[in-house]
């Protein structure tokens, strides 16, 4: 195995991030999440800034199929996609390359998204145990190979990226024939988790391991995704690893600033921390945005969530977040939401980060 030495190349200003024909504005990604990077969500972050490139919450290639196929409405979480602004990456995750690629050129031709991304990551049991997909795939470099030639054949000039992990486990670290699979099979990009499977998401992501991935790539792109939780983090994995881009994940759910500060970080520009006015702001929009998608019944109780992350870290947090479920409408929601941060003392920063 070559081994590749950090390098610190601290740019002046950082490379843009180049996936196929498409040029990023920047090299800071979104990382998928069920349940969070919805429409909604997408749209707060849109509108903080510094994200090259949003992505929906994966898609079942398999359920989709079954949909069309009884002629019913698309994935809900396709919603908004078609109108939505781009750039934007839609992911989708299955073990069969013949069906992953009709989806994938149904999902463009139907709603044009500037990248498909197939999942070959997640380590849910639903996905990578029950229905052998995910990262259960990590095992198998070849089948990895086969699925992304397949779909990159049916998605013609719409670049397809794979998002992996190291591998399976500790004892196999297949991640450097799976990018050379990737790439060899027509990839435009790889995202490497810097954990196993096994690891799920304990433990400190690898950054050392996914540096090596450099070693074996001569053309795509290498994103870098772990434990990304400060805009100081953010710029020192870009500036110490051979990455040509990172994604971020589940601290920008607590911080959905952190993109635009991570890109402040990067060119060496000021930032500053959102105050407790902007988180305010920030979650009752959030709010609007879910009651457009989801309507009031559904959106109060998606919200408790999402209120848990803006408040994270912040004084009487526990406490307000076990008083949202006894709150039975969305004005309740909304002057809890009010009373919370006027309580919270002005200048208050969060204690805790995400990761």
């Amino acid at each position: 195995m070559m081994m590749v030495e950090p390098c610190d190349h601290t740019p002046s200003a950082p490379r843009p991030l180049t996936i196929g024909p498409i040029s990023l504005a920047t090299p800071l990604l979104m990382a998928p999440m069920a349940g969070f990077t919805d429409w909604a969500f997408r749209q707060v972050v849109r509108r903080a800034g510094g994200c090259g490139l949003p992505v929906t919450e994966m898609i079942s290639a398999r359920g989709m199929f079954e949909m069309l196929r009884r002629d019913r409405a698309p994935p809900e979480r396709l919603w908004g996609v078609a109108d939505e602004p781009r750039p934007l990456a839609v992911q989708i995750w299955d073990n069969d390359p013949v069906l992953l690629a009709e989806i994938a050129d149904r999902l463009v031709r139907q709603f044009a998204p500037t990248v498909i991304d197939l999942n070959f990551g997640c380590p849910a049991p639903d996905v990578a145990g029950k229905a052998e997909s995910g990262a259960h795939l990590l095992r198998f470099p070849d089948r990895i190979g086969r699925i992304v030639e397949r779909v990159a054949a049916a998605c013609g000039s719409t670049p397809v990226t794979a998002k992996v992990r190291l591998g399976p486990d500790r004892r196999q670290i297949t991640i450097l024939d799976v990018a050379q699979a990737v790439e060899g099979a027509g990839g435009a990009a790889i995202t490497v988790h810097g954990r196993t499977a096994a690891d799920f998401y304990r433990g400190k992501a690898d950054w050392e391991l996914i540096a090596q991935t450099k070693s074996v790539l001569r053309r795509i792109p290498l994103i870098g995704n772990g434990d990304l939780a400060t805009a100081e983090g953010i710029a020192a994995a870009a500036r110490r690893y051979p990455v040509d881009g990172v994604m971020i994940g589940r601290a920008a759910l607590n911080d959905p600033w952190l993109f635009a500060q991570g890109w402040a970080a990067l060119r060496n520009l000021p930032w500053a921390p959102p105050t407790l006015a902007d988180r305010r702001d920030a979650l009752l929009e959030h709010l609007q945005l879910r009651l457009l998608q989801y309507g009031p019944d559904r959106a109060l109780g998606q919200m408790r969530k999402v209120a848990a992350c803006y408040t994270h870290g912040l004084p009487g947090a526990r406490v307000f977040r076990q008083g949202l479920n006894q709150l039975q409408s969305i004005d309740e929601f909304r002057s809890a939401v009010e009373r919370f941060f006027a309580a919270v003392p002005t200048g208050e920063p969060p204690r805790e980060t995400g990761k």
